[in-house]
């Protein structure tokens, strides 16, 4: 799939991921539309962008509402005539043990962002995707293939969204194309200080700072757009992800161990 021309809906467009996809895909030619709830920080990115030289379209969304995703692929149609690419980039995180929550009704917000947002977004998409034979892309990560000690209600709701995309992946029977993305710890964006803490609040900066088992945010974004280029079905970033399959079916004890290691590392 070439960039040159195509439309593209990317959630979650306000910072880190989404930010720095929109600016590249711009850059390549795509027309590029900014979804998140911080209008005044798309307002910014689109800016920059169509000062620069690119396309870009920023609608103040929150991906909980169904009437504001409807309205989203709506406008993004109206505006540009078509919808190529979606991206569910859009995501809020936790980082806790489980028996440590005070009240666990925060994993509500974790469904109704990381899958129902997803789900009211592709509803909506689908049909306009239909028409030019398009790309359903979503940011996901190595917990929706398995556990993650401390992202238990995350790690759920990725694993919601992973099954659901893979159902409707099998549905449509090859009209659109479904590129999933398993990423670690990515440096550079909101996600860790956004998340949910044993109180039910963010947590914030810490002094928790990322490994040498993460990945910068440029290096993220190339990633993804050469999956999108190549129509890729899986990707992983960092590559040695996709080993987590393999060795949680024949070596479950070694990945688990593994895992709650880097947690502690990170």
């Amino acid at each position: 799939m070439e960039l040159q021309g195509k439309t593209c809906i990317i959630t979650g467009a306000s910072s880190g991921i989404g930010e720095s996809l929109a600016r590249e895909m711009a850059v390549q030619g795509a027309s590029v539309v900014l979804a998140a709830r911080r209008q005044e920080k798309l307002d910014q990115v689109a800016l920059e962008i169509n000062n620069a030289g690119g396309k870009a379209l920023a609608l103040e969304t929150d991906l909980t509402y169904p009437n504001q995703c409807k309205a989203l692929i709506a406008k993004t149609v109206e505006t540009y005539k078509q919808l190529d690419i979606l991206i569910l980039n859009a995501a809020v995180s936790m980082w806790t043990p489980f028996e440590d929550i005070d009240d666990v009704s925060f994993f509500k917000q974790l469904m109704a962002t990381n899958y129902m947002g997803a789900v009211h977004c592709v509803h909506a998409a689908l049909p306009h995707l239909k028409a030019v034979g398009g790309m359903i892309v979503s940011c996901s990560t190595a917990q929706a293939l398995v556990g993650f000690s401390n992202h238990s209600g995350y790690v759920a709701s990725k694993h919601a969204l992973h099954g659901f995309l893979d159902t409707l992946d099998m549905e449509q029977e090859g009209a659109i194309q479904f590129l999933e993305v398993i990423m670690g710890w990515i440096r550079g964006t909101d996600l860790r200080a956004n998340a949910f803490g044993p109180d039910g609040q963010k947590i914030g900066d810490t002094k928790r700072k990322h490994s040498s088992n993460s990945v910068g945010l440029e290096q993220c974004t190339n990633g993804i757009i050469r999956g999108i280029i190549n129509d890729k079905k899986t990707i992983y970033i960092p590559w040695k992800l996709r080993l987590i399959p393999v060795l949680d079916l024949f070596m479950k004890g070694y990945i688990r161990r593994k895992i709650t290691q880097a947690v502690k590392s990170e």
